[in-house]
């Protein structure tokens, strides 16, 4: 199936075909031409399955079908859980509508900023992209309005509902007409997200894509073993020797993140950290540094790791294992895609063994242990 059967006008397929998108995925094929029609979708996909466009690509059609919208009188409304993807998704609008005849202003707001840079550019803009706070606070100061809304979409609603979201959403959607499209997307269907379905939808397609099991063919995975204090000279051994420009750092907690930072810069390697004590505009310069190839090594813990996606990324460095496989399985994936080789590395302290064995057993695959007792690593 080609972009041409979903029902998108030929600006638009311009538009996809200089992405270099050649085939829609599965969530596309469907929700596509669901929301053309107006129905309310219900769709069910992880993250990564191409869901942002599916929603986006149909939106921005819609709109060239559209008058313009008064000043401030939002007509699509996007609510997602974390600052990161708010940028990335306003991003997909922008660059999708960048060439369309009917031009259509996006932004994307959230906390963490000043909330008046976000007040001034709100003027003329129809689609908004926004984390559930911070759309609260502008409503209330009289920077935009929702009266007008006539597509309603919930961007990964189960994080939304796991971060605390739940009576902000609420307050939300009381404010919105009650003649609307909705659109919810979510990775999981447990009983939080069948209550918004009750509530919000009307008669919903429903879409939902199985889970493929992570591809981890192309990640070639080996393991440290070593001691505690020997893993941060380890580190940069392993950085320094194999010639690492663009390498994933994955910690535990944010503490770890900024200590290992300040240990590799007195050492002579180029890092950063990310995680969400940080402010938005550090967190946002920091991701675009290490995606550009700017700053070699970047320190993350998970909760960040979900806003980073680099097709080409070589390197991921277990410097502390996660609580669960599924996690461990979603770090090393951040390398290994686009049919692109990877190299997963995982530092293995003695107490962290029989965690380690668990995590191959349910992910199916033995991983390669090296002993480092000989290894020197003075000077590191």
């Amino acid at each position: 199936m080609s972009f041409l059967s979903l029902g998108l006008s030929e600006p638009l397929l311009k538009a996809v075909a200089e992405q270099q998108y050649t085939q829609p995925y599965p969530i596309q094929q469907e929700a596509i031409p669901t929301i053309l029609k107006g129905h309310d979708v219900l769709g069910i996909a992880k993250t990564g399955s191409g869901k942002t466009a599916g929603f986006v690509l149909p939106i921005l059609e819609l709109f060239q079908r559209k008058k313009i919208a008064g000043n401030r009188q939002v007509k699509a409304l996007v609510l997602v859980p974390t600052r990161e993807l708010a940028v990335q998704v306003a991003e997909v609008f922008q660059t999708f509508g960048a060439n369309l005849p009917r031009k259509v202003k996006t932004l994307a707001v959230f906390g963490g900023v000043s909330i008046n840079p976000q007040m001034i550019a709100l003027q003329g803009v129809e689609i908004v992209v926004a984390t559930p706070g911070r759309l609260l606070d502008l409503v209330a100061s009289n920077a935009l309005h929702l009266w007008e809304v006539d597509i309603l979409v919930l961007d990964e609603a189960d994080k939304m509902l796991d971060l605390g979201f739940a009576e902000e959403m609420n307050q939300i959607f009381e404010m919105l007409p009650k003649s609307r499209q909705n659109v919810l997307f979510s990775a999981t269907l447990g009983d939080a997200i069948q209550g918004i379905r009750e509530n919000l939808l009307r008669n919903p397609i429903k879409i939902e894509i199985a889970e493929e099991p992570q591809n981890l063919d192309l990640i070639k995975q080996v393991a440290y073993r070593i001691d505690p204090e020997r893993k941060g000279p380890l580190l940069r051994y392993l950085i320094r020797e194999r010639k690492m420009t663009q390498v994933l750092v994955f910690v535990s907690s944010t503490r770890t993140a900024d200590n290992l930072v300040v240990k590799l810069r007195k050492n002579g390697v180029q890092a950063e950290a990310i995680h969400g004590e940080k402010s938005q505009g550090a967190r946002t310069d920091t991701l675009s540094r290490f995606k550009s190839g700017k700053l070699p090594v970047l320190v993350a813990t998970d909760l960040i790791s979900r806003g980073i996606d680099i097709q080409l990324l070589p390197f991921v460095i277990n410097y502390e294992l996660p609580r669960s496989p599924k996690d461990y399985i979603h770090r090393i994936g951040r390398t290994g895609r686009a049919e692109a080789e990877g190299e997963a590395i995982s530092l293995i302290a003695p107490d962290d063994e029989h965690h380690f064995k668990i995590i191959q057993k349910k992910m199916g695959k033995r991983v390669e242990m090296i002993d480092t007792e000989a290894l020197s690593l003075k000077g590191y």
